[in-house]
C-alpha cells in the first residue's frame, strides 16, 4: 500500500498536480504564496463561519466560487463565510508556516474570531505520508489544540478528510483516524464518511480528474447539509 502511495505521488508530481493545483476559479496551484494575504471578514448579522481547508473547500474545479459546497451551505443558513482555504494544503503538506504570521491559516482564523470553525483538512497529507507520517500525526493535534485554545467559545465541526479516487491507499484511513481522535480531544462535532461522498461518480469530477465539478460540489453541499441538520445547524 505504501508503494501505491509513493507511485500515486510520483505520477501526480509528474503532472504537476501533487498539490491539487487549481484549474478554475481560485488563486494559484500548490505553490507557496509569495506575499501575505489580506483578509476581508464579511459584514452582516449572521454567525461568522471560518473554514480551515484545502482545494476541496476552496472550491477548485467549480465554475464559480458561489458553487463550492462551503458557500452553498453558508448562504442557505444566512451565515457569513471566511474561507482562506489553500490549494494543496495539508497539516504538513505544502505548509509554509506554523507560526503567528499571515501565511498560517490557524493564525488567520483565530484573528477573525469566528463563531463556528470547519476543519476539512487531511487529503493532501497522503502525499507526504511516506516521509512525514509522525509529523502529520503530531501536527494534527497541535493545530486542533491551538484553534481550541485561541477560540474557546467557537463551535468546531471537523469533517472526515475528503478523498478523490476509488483507490484508497492505506494512509487515507490512518489519517482519518488521527483527525477523528483529535476532534474528540477538543470536543468537536465530527462528520464521518466524507471521504466517500463523491466516490464512484467520475461524472462529478472536473476535467483535471482531481477536483469536483459543479455537480460534485452540489452533491457535497447536499451531504453536508444533511449532516449539519443532524447537528442542529
Amino acid at each position: 500500500m505504501r508503494r501505491i502511495t509513493r507511485l500515486t505521488a510520483v505520477l501526480l508530481a509528474g503532472l504537476g498536480l501533487v498539490s491539487c493545483s487549481a484549474v478554475a476559479p481560485a488563486s494559484s496551484g500548490g505553490e507557496a504564496p509569495t506575499s501575505a494575504p489580506t483578509d476581508s471578514v464579511p459584514t452582516g448579522d449572521g454567525p461568522l463561519v471560518a473554514f480551515y481547508g484545502d482545494s476541496y473547500t476552496l472550491g477548485t474545479g467549480a465554475s464559480d466560487l458561489a458553487r463550492r459546497w462551503s458557500t452553498q451551505i453558508v448562504e442557505e443558513r444566512g451565515w457569513r463565510e471566511f474561507n482562506p482555504s489553500v490549494n494543496g494544503l495539508g497539516f504538513v503538506n505544502n505548509r509554509t508556516s506554523y507560526g503567528e504570521d499571515d501565511f498560517d491559516l490557524p493564525a488567520r482564523i483565530i484573528k477573525t474570531h469566528p463563531d463556528i470553525v470547519f476543519v476539512t483538512m487531511g487529503l493532501n497529507d497522503n502525499f507526504s505520508y511516506d516521509r512525514a507520517a509522525d509529523r502529520i500525526h503530531e501536527q494534527i493535534g497541535i493545530d486542533f489544540e491551538r484553534l481550541k485554545t485561541g477560540l474557546p467559545d467557537a463551535r468546531f465541526i471537523v469533517v472526515e478528510p475528503f478523498w478523490y479516487t476509488d483507490e484508497r491507499p492505506e494512509s487515507v484511513e490512518i489519517i482519518i483516524g488521527w483527525v477523528k481522535q483529535a476532534a474528540a480531544d477538543i470536543d468537536a462535532d465530527y462528520i464521518p464518511g466524507a471521504s466517500h461522498w463523491i466516490e464512484g461518480h467520475p461524472e462529478w469530477m472536473a476535467a483535471d480528474g482531481l477536483h469536483p465539478n459543479d455537480e460534485g460540489y452540489a452533491e457535497m453541499a447536499t451531504r453536508m447539509d444533511s449532516e449539519l441538520q443532524q447537528l442542529g445547524l
